[in-house]
């Protein structure tokens, strides 16, 4: 399918129009989009394959644990019934097999996660420190069950762009960015990301992947540290002690993936303008220097305001910008799920960004379903969610944060030129042998030890009282 090319370009200083800091501080931001005479945006219309399985929301972490996957069930609903299916091809995708989850996970713990349950737990408990099992991720009922859907989703949507059949793959129950070769982390057991990633390395030299969940992409940038082919690129809040303690900007990548890690840590309370206009001109960037040829969209909801473990002020409509902007260059996208703890916002955002992607503008009154409820009392698609955390981005830090990312894009001098291979090779062995070769891994990533990870996974907005807590408090 030809698209027509655009060249975006955005001004990198901000401009403060109230105190540095302050809540709701207004961000001037100059922005021209050249396309030649028409419009980009409007002329693209992709065809979009959505994935689906009813299941999914029906798993259950814990009573007191904030991963809700019925968030899933509330966004599905809202999906079909603003008749959003209408636009899109919408599967219900087959389970991932053990071979294609061992593609980037280890053979013990894939194999750990098939056999333990609730009923073996007591006799496999010996395990669980080497797995990392606990409060963050328990053992649950269905637990092997549920992994093999949403990481099926993900490689099917992956396998979905390659063949060509699609140009945007929705996916909202994967984006499990946290879950490492070894071990499960941050809610997340198999990462179904470096899954897809690797599908999509089979066909595409290089391969971008996006993250705008309030938590840093850790699983996946450390899945491609040491390699030129893909880029990760992760905005998220950062103090060196905010889960998962990684992010801070000078982890770069290493050996041939040096300066492909690209990480945007961000202070409490950031705001619609000023994140909105660090995407864009971060993105534009990336986009012009790396030229992928395939890009996945990390959608962790986490980073609205409000969000039951979150700390900034975006909007839907802000959020679902980054979607919109990511969609406007017309290059095969996967767009994804992930963090996102107060359930009802969840599924407005990622409603929302389904009409995005699909090219449709939805009403702001949310459609009659039977879990109407949940959005009560104002059935609205952009209630307010901004305000309750003070904006600690001042423009200065804004402005030496552009700076020091955009030097970093400098040096890479162009995308990497890729030999490509009729047959594709062992990509697991590909990224085993970068690692090999590369001496200064350990080094450049600073890398904390389990121990120093969990005695500082807790932060302050990270406590809750009960289980309905987030229906009492937030929005």
């Amino acid at each position: 399918m030809g698209r027509r090319k655009e060249t975006i370009t955005y001004s990198t200083t901000f401009s403060a129009t109230a105190n540095e800091g302050s809540t709701g501080a207004g961000l001037q931001f100059a922005s021209t989009l050249e396309a030649g005479n028409s419009s980009v945006v409007e002329h693209y219309r992709p065809r979009v394959a959505y994935y689906m399985r009813e299941q999914a929301g029906n798993f259950h972490y814990g009573k007191q644990h904030p991963m809700k996957p019925h968030r899933l069930t509330l966004t599905n609903h809202l999906v079909l019934n603003y008749g959003l299916h209408k636009h899109m091809d919408v599967f219900e995708p087959r389970r991932a097999t053990e071979e294609e989850m061992r593609e980037f996970h280890s053979e013990g713990y894939i194999d750990f996660l098939k056999r333990v349950t609730p009923d073996s737990q007591k006799q496999m408990a010996d395990c669980f420190a080497e797995f990392n099992i606990g409060d963050d991720c328990p053992i649950f009922d269905g637990m092997w069950d549920f992994c093999r859907i949403y990481s099926g989703a993900s490689i099917e949507a992956a396998r979905k762009l390659v063949s060509g059949s699609a140009d945007i793959a929705v996916n909202w129950m994967g984006g499990l960015h946290h879950a490492k070769k070894y071990e499960p982390s941050g809610f997340c057991y198999v990462n179904d990301i470096v899954l897809a990633v690797l599908q999509l390395l089979r066909y595409y030299p290089r391969v971008l992947y996006v993250d705008i969940d309030i938590h840093h992409g850790d699983g996946v940038q450390e899945a491609f540290y040491t390699t030129d082919r893909v880029m990760t690129c992760s905005f998220h809040k950062y103090n060196g002690e905010f889960f998962p303690g990684t992010g801070a900007i000078d982890e770069m990548g290493s050996g041939l993936g040096k300066f492909y890690a690209v990480n945007v840590p961000l202070q409490d309370g950031i705001d619609d303008r000023s994140y909105t206009q660090l995407f864009k001109t971060v993105m534009t960037a990336v986009m012009e220097t790396f030229k992928p040829g395939a890009i996945v969209l990390q959608c962790g909801a986490d980073s609205l305001g409000l969000d039951r473990l979150g700390v900034f002020n975006l909007s839907i409509a802000a959020h679902g910008e980054c979607v919109r902007f990511m969609r406007r260059f017309g290059v095969p996208m996967m767009v994804i799920g992930g963090g996102g703890y107060t359930i009802r916002n969840v599924a407005r955002c990622w409603t929302y960004e389904t009409g995005i992607v699909c090219g449709t503008e939805l009403p702001e009154q949310l459609p009659s379903t039977v879990y109407s409820e949940f959005f009560a009392p104002d059935y609205s698609l952009h209630p307010q969610l901004s305000g309750r955390v003070t904006n600690h981005n001042s423009r200065a830090y804004l402005n030496a944060l552009t700076a020091r990312i955009l030097e970093q894009l400098r040096y890479l001098k162009g995308a990497p030129s890729v030999q490509m291979q009729e047959a594709p090779p062992d990509i697991q062995g590909f990224l085993e042998s970068e690692e090999t070769r590369d001496k200064d891994v350990a080094s450049d990533r600073n890398k904390d030890t389990k121990d120093e990870r969990m005695s500082r996974r807790e932060h302050v907005a990270e406590f809750y009282e009960s289980d309905r807590d987030q229906d009492d408090l937030d929005v």
